[in-house]
């Protein structure tokens, strides 16, 4: 039997997006903001000793890091991140908990104020 554990973050951030098919093409263009809430999460067995998939303590210290890259920053700026598309933040914050163990499953990343939403499934590690 397994379990997963999730861990919500909320950050801040301001992008522009090169849009050219689309009636919102010219404000993404703009350097505009929005609140992304992300969440994160493991999947396991419990341990034996401590009955926990992973210590929250521990997770929560790698999305801290993550988070820092991300929140009140121009997000066209962040190195490795690419585009700022909703695919493309999933990716770097599953790329950026590779130190978590267990391995993230899944990574989920929201802008609520406009209804959207992307989750990406990372592959096993090999």
């Amino acid at each position: 039997m397994s379990f997963e554990i999730a861990q919500r973050f909320f950050f801040e951030a301001a992008h522009t997006l090169d849009r050219t098919v689309t009636e919102e093409a010219e404000g993404s263009r703009r350097i505009h903001g929005h609140t992304y809430q992300a969440e994160v999460a493991v999947v396991g067995e419990p341990d034996a000793v401590t009955g926990m998939v992973v210590d929250l303590a521990h997770l929560r210290a790698a999305i801290a890091v993550v988070r820092d890259a991300l929140d009140h920053r121009l997000l066209d700026e962040v190195p490795g991140l690419g585009a700022a598309t909703l695919e493309n933040l999933c990716r770097f914050i599953a790329r950026a908990m590779g130190s978590v163990s267990p391995p993230v499953c899944r990574v989920k990343v929201s802008r609520e104020a406009s209804g959207d939403s992307c989750t990406f499934h990372p592959p096993p590690p090999s």
